[in-house]
This record gives structure tokens, sequence and C-alpha cells, in this order.
């Protein structure tokens, strides 16, 4: 028997994710067409003899969640279960503090897996080498290059056994180019060193005068540092698709892997080319309740979501367009995130920049920069308000500008935010057909 926990943090966390986590919790947070964690719940429902998944985290059980619960677990057909701690307990609080409900019916292993991130799961693969030799932690690790290793968790590991020699979170000089994936498998026993470390932390913040000692325990902080090099913790590489999802410029590049992958593993999401439908250029998403306009032209790298309309003439290339927004006549959205309920006006433009992974950099990540800073907007992202876009007239529509770089769209119109990424860009006039859009191929 097997079982697998999600992590899906709380409102507290996943401060470089907002905007885009104001209106819905980040998990359900719609990548390639579906929530972010419906990745990973089918991945688990797809392990045999995998009996039960369950969510852990600080978010209140609202509608959206519970509906979102309901419904997985109907398609799905296995019990899914949230369990929401009393207060933010950390990545490892939570595993402890719910270890009786992980621990029930005696499971050999329970798989970990955090809700931030985009992987192919190669969950199979790790059960496989968890069973020819079980160990308490099995890690999933993947490369990423020199600089870019500091973003992430560290784990100088032995090449002949797998284990894990060295593990340093965020460290300020290299120590290996291999990282925590976020993915992990744990033996039952592995929550008795939970338990030590939250009572080691309870003692030293009784030591300090805290009245009431919060239990929080950092997974990769206070028991993987600790753990390395006494032989309990190991390390499965991977190769395959992986990124963190940390931001609003991650989720479009995670949000293209998981249509790409589509093609193999739900052809069935993925648009087609047809004479009466829209043009469609790789791999495009569209929900079934929206209406797309016949002279279209979507992708690649297309999320259409619920009740969205596109307008004659439109151009939308690698981008998401969120439930019930508009897209009217001839707009262009180009590396953007199109918001809930958003109209964007007729001729507008739309253009964020790629935050793509350098392409000749065979390790390189997604670098995900903090939005805000001491409560401040930083200058990556732009969001046009009710009152941002001007209808169309004789004039020259408004720029937008933030902080020391320059954000400019063109739009006629926009009546709830639209998040787009963006450096410079040199704004278009609107509502002129003078307007050159991007080839269709």
């Amino acid at each position: 028997m097997l079982k697998a926990v999600i992590l899906i943090g709380g409102p507290q966390k996943g401060t470089r994710f907002r905007p885009l986590s104001f209106e819905v919790p980040k998990p359900l947070f719609p990548v390639a067409g579906v929530p972010m964690i419906q990745h990973h719940i089918e991945a688990c429902a797809q392990v045999p003899g995998l009996q039960e998944i369950l969510l852990i985290g600080f978010y209140q059980p609202d509608e959206a969640l519970s509906r979102f619960l309901a419904g997985a677990q109907r398609e799905f057909n296995i019990p899914i279960r949230y369990l929401q701690e009393f207060a933010p307990l950390g990545t490892g609080g939570g595993l402890y503090h719910f270890r009786d409900q992980i621990l029930a019916g005696g499971p050999e292993a329970f798989f970990v897996l955090n809700a931030d991130v985009c992987s192919d799961f190669p969950l199979a693969a790790m059960l496989a080498a968890h069973r020819a030799r079980p160990r308490p932690f099995l890690l999933l690790g993947t490369t990423a290059n020199r600089t870019q290793s500091l973003n992430y968790g560290c784990m100088a590991a032995d090449p002949d056994t797998h284990e894990v020699l060295h593990y340093v979170e965020k460290p300020s000089t290299f120590v290996s180019d291999i990282i925590n994936c976020g993915i992990y498998l744990f033996s039952p026993e592995a929550l008795q060193p939970l338990g030590d470390v939250l009572q080691n932390n309870q003692l030293q913040e009784k030591g300090l005068g805290v009245a009431w000692p919060r239990g929080m325990v950092s997974l990769e902080q206070d028991v993987f540092t600790a753990l390395a090099g006494q032989g309990r913790l190991f390390l499965h590489l991977t190769h395959g698709l992986w990124s963190q999802i940390k931001s609003a410029g991650s989720a479009l590049y995670a949000s293209r892997l998981y249509l790409s992958r589509y093609q193999h593993s739900h052809p069935e999401r993925l648009a087609q080319d047809s004479p009466t439908g829209p043009r469609i250029r790789g791999n495009v998403y569209i929900h079934p309740t929206a209406k797309v306009a016949s002279s279209a032209v979507l992708g690649p790298n297309v999320s259409i979501g619920e009740g969205v309309t596109v307008g004659e003439g439109a151009r939308v290339r690698e981008s998401i367009v969120l439930h019930g927004a508009a897209l009217q006549e001839h707009t262009c959205v180009l590396n953007s995130i199109v918001g809930w309920g958003s109209s964007v006006g007729r001729w507008a433009r739309v253009e964020g920049t790629p935050s793509d992974p350098n392409p000749n950099d065979p390790h390189a990540r997604v670098d995900s920069e903090s939005l805000f800073r001491d409560g401040k907007l930083l200058p990556a992202i732009t969001i046009l308000g009710p009152s941002s876009g001007k209808r169309h007239r004789s004039r020259r529509p408004r720029n937008t500008y933030a902080g020391t770089h320059v954000r400019r769209y063109t739009a006629t119109r926009a009546s709830a935010p639209i998040y787009f990424r963006t450096r410079y860009r040199r704004s278009a006039k609107a509502c002129l057909p003078q307007i050159k859009h991007p080839p269709l191929s």
C-alpha cells in the first residue's frame, strides 16, 4: 500500500506569484488548462497500489477547493482529503502533525510532493529504486547551472551509492549542480527524525521565552541538512521535465511544458486545426465553453480558459487567458497572462518578455524573480486595472509605467487586471489597421 502527500502551503506564502494568487489559491491556478495540483494528483493516481492522496496546507477549505477535491476524487477514483494545519507548520511540520493520518492503514512508503513544481513526475521509477534498496528518505534531484543552483537546495551525492553526503539550502557559494526537485519518497520511519527536530525546535523556542512554540519544521533546512552523510538520505537523479512555478513568468513556462507533454499523455486536450475553427499553431488548449472566432490564430503554447471569448482576427501566442476574459477583434496578446474577467479592446496589443531559460545552456532553469519587496511591487509585472485603458477615440492610448523600467501597453479598454511580464516594448497606436501582428507560423 502506498500514499501520497501534496504540500500546498498557505496564503501567507507564494508572494512571488502575486497578484495571480489574490484571485484563487495558488495550487488551483490553471496551468495548461487544469489546476496546478491536478497534474500532481493525476501522476499519483497512476502509481499502482497508491490508495490515498492527502493535501496538507493552511488554506481555508473554501468552496473552490472543496469543489475541486470532489471533482478530482470522482475523475481519478481515489480518496483525496484535505488536512488543514492549525498554523503554518513548514514543509515538515505538517507531515509530523498529521502522521497518524499518513500512517493509517500501514503504507510501505508515501510520496511527498510540493505543489509549486512542474514535472513529468517519475514516481514509478522512484518507487522501483526504493523497493530495490529501501531507504528512509529518497529525494528527486536534477541539474542546474552553477549560478542558478544557488537558488535551490543543493546536494552532493556519492556517484556509486547515490547517498546524499552534503545538503545545503540556497547556499551562498557553489556546492553542487544537483538541486532538490521538491519531490520525495519517504519510508514510515522517516517521520521520527521530524519529531526529533520538532522537539528540539520547541525547546529552543521555550528557552527564548516563547509561550506557545509554533511547531514549525523545514524539511530542507532542519532535516535534510542534518541527516546528510548519515546513510539515510539518498538521491534519485532525473533529466526529465522539471521547473518551479514561483512567478507569473514561470507559470507560462510550465504551461508550455505541460502542453508539450499532452501530445503523449492527453492528446484529446489539444485543439486541432480545422477548416471551420480557429487556426491552431502548435500546442493549444481551448476550454469547451470558450468561444473563439474562426479567423483567430492561436499558438503556439496557448491556454484558453472557461467562458473566454476571442474575437475575429485575434492573435494569441505564448499566453494564458483566464476564465471569463474577452479578447476583442484583432487583439494581439503575446507572452502574457490575461486575468479573470478582463476585456482587451479592439486592435489592442499586450506583449510581455519571454522568461524562458537560456536555450544555449542545457542546465539552465527559469529565474523566478520576486514581485514584492518591503511591501512594494517591483517593476517586473504590469497590472491593468478597471480604469487603466481608454475607449477608442482619435487619441493614442495611455501608456503605463512601473518602476525604473518602462512598461508600455496599447489597450483600448481593460475591465479587470491583465497580468504580463515585460522588459520594454515599444507601443504602436491602438485601433489602427497598420499594426503588424506576428507571422502565423
